[in-house]
């Protein structure tokens, strides 16, 4: 017996230290489920809400991926669908919404008494209206990959709300010429947005006419014929298509310009008849155009769709727009090699964004992500995120919306046409560190008067705010590996009234 007790000793000692082993494999197994998990929920979507991270680990990260490619098979919540339902505006053809807009402005300017009060009310439920939707669908929907990419496009083809009639037409611009086309062919999303009346009269298209167009009218005045104008065509191959160095010179942004001329709309017609986009034939260049080493032979509107057609195929297109996918979802810095094969992917599939989407996700790449903190969440993703983590329910989008401007990104309020950066350069400095705790902060307490009614309402009704103040523990909960055990503990040595905040304040969160 005594001769055979080491062996059996050194056998348990075995056993034991392979139990240990496996146990930590397993850990670290979990850790690394839980890492992805809050990756695909972090980048394909505003964060995780309370039960997400169980539900995505249960179906699978492919399969989750999968859905979020689909949006289409996903249902919306019932409440939600009842809220976008009832914004009145939002839901109005383009020429009604403008239609009230003209008006409401001429009146105004005649100094009709109580017209510039009536403008401004109308204004103010545009576009609080215009915000609530955006924002509730980022903070409720489960259709989350197609939010980001609502909001990724719109930034790609930026229109500023704050320029003249583009107040009464962003709502439409995103609704029409956006959303439908955010997982499908980038060729539909480029025509959508240059035929879209707040593109073109944004970046001035709108007006652009042949030279001898111009000429033949005697007083252009508001809204005439003031000759060519290049701002979409240079916009369109800076930021929409090649890029920067796309290889195009100032020569092909003029004869780009000529190609677009006649491609406009008429206000008064999209008021009264609701007729947005139309070619004006007297309006274009019938010369032949010499662009991107090519004869454009004189065919009217039909220049324009083939100057469409080759931008959206050519490979410098699909090098810009693999970089800017790779650097919204990967690094601020992506990897060429993810890059080149993303690029490769868009020509194969002609411009399918969402297998380009499919395979920047299956990428290396993009899984060795989780739990890097790689990316900086910019003033949206974190105001949004935060609603999401803590389950926020609101009936006033207002703190919100004012939150987003003392960030430095209020929606829809980008003045120039390359939109708003995604990179940690553009968004983390002291200033900006503090308003966003401080938002936490109002946020985390219940401070934030998220469910009473505008002070400007037409019937003047208020209701009382119902402060909710969020949970700690549930908060932790609910971003799992996002905090991490050092921020946790010092959290924990907090005092009570201030550890939510400090979840939603915390570096850890602000990360993705």
């Amino acid at each position: 017996m005594n001769v055979h007790f080491p062996i059996r000793h050194t056998l348990r000692s075995v056993i034991l230290l392979l139990m240990s082993v496996c146990a930590l494999q397993t850990q670290a197994a979990t850790v690394a489920q839980d890492q992805q998990a809050l990756l695909v929920l972090n980048r394909l979507g505003y964060g995780p809400k309370p039960g997400d991270l169980e539900r995505v680990k249960q179906i699978g990260l492919d399969n989750y991926i999968e859905q979020q490619l689909h949006p289409e098979n996903i249902p919306l919540p019932p409440a939600l669908s009842n809220r976008l339902a009832a914004l009145d505006t939002i839901n109005q053809p383009t020429g009604a919404v403008l239609a009230e807009f003209l008006s409401l402005r001429k009146e105004a300017q005649q100094n009709e008494e109580g017209a510039k009060q009536q403008q401004r009310q109308f204004v103010t439920r545009l576009t609080d209206q215009t915000a609530e939707a955006r924002l509730a669908r980022a903070i409720d929907s489960p259709r989350q990959l197609e939010e980001v990419m609502v909001d990724f496009w719109y930034n790609h083809f930026n229109v500023f709300s704050g320029k003249g009639i583009d107040k009464a037409l962003v709502a439409s611009y995103e609704r029409d010429a956006i959303r439908p086309y955010v997982l499908g062919s980038f060729r539909d999303l480029l025509g959508a947005t240059a035929r879209h009346p707040a593109m073109l009269f944004y970046l001035d298209n709108w007006l652009s006419t042949a030279d001898n167009a111009a000429a033949r009218s005697k007083n252009p005045g508001p809204g005439k014929p003031i000759g060519l104008n290049e701002n979409y065509a240079r916009e369109l191959m800076e930021l929409h298509t090649l890029g920067v160095d796309g290889g195009y010179s100032q020569a092909d942004v003029t004869e780009l310009a000529r190609i677009f001329t006649g491609w406009t709309f008429n206000q008064r017609e999209l008021a009264s008849r609701d007729r947005g986009f139309y070619f004006d034939p007297k309006k274009h260049d019938n010369g032949e155009k010499q662009w991107l080493g090519r004869n454009i032979a004189a065919q009217g509107q039909a220049e324009g769709e083939i100057a469409l057609d080759i931008l959206a195929m050519h490979p410098a297109t699909a090098r810009h727009l693999s970089y800017q996918l790779a650097q919204y979802f990967v690094q601020d810095q992506p990897p060429a090699a993810l890059v080149e094969r993303l690029s490769r992917r868009y020509l194969e599939t002609g411009g399918n964004i969402r297998e380009v989407l499919r395979t920047l996700f299956n990428s290396r790449e993009f899984i060795a992500q989780a739990g890097t903190g790689s990316k900086f969440k910019t003033p949206y993703q974190f105001i949004v995120s935060a609603a999401r983590a803590g389950e926020v329910q609101f009936t006033n989008v207002r703190p919100f919306m004012n939150a987003l401007n003392q960030l430095g990104m209020p929606l829809y309020g980008c003045q120039t046409p390359d939109g708003y950066k995604n990179t940690q350069g553009a968004w983390l400095n002291p200033d900006a560190l503090t308003r966003r705790i401080t938002f936490a902060n109002a946020l985390a307490s219940g401070r934030l008067p998220l469910n009473k009614t505008d002070d400007n309402a037409m019937d003047g009704a208020r209701m009382p705010a119902t402060p909710t103040v969020l949970d700690t523990g549930a908060l932790l909960h609910t971003l799992g590996p996002a905090i991490s055990a050092t921020t946790r503990s010092t959290i924990e040595n907090s005092p009570a009234g201030l550890r939510s905040a400090m979840v939603l304040g915390s570096p850890d969160f602000m990360q993705q």
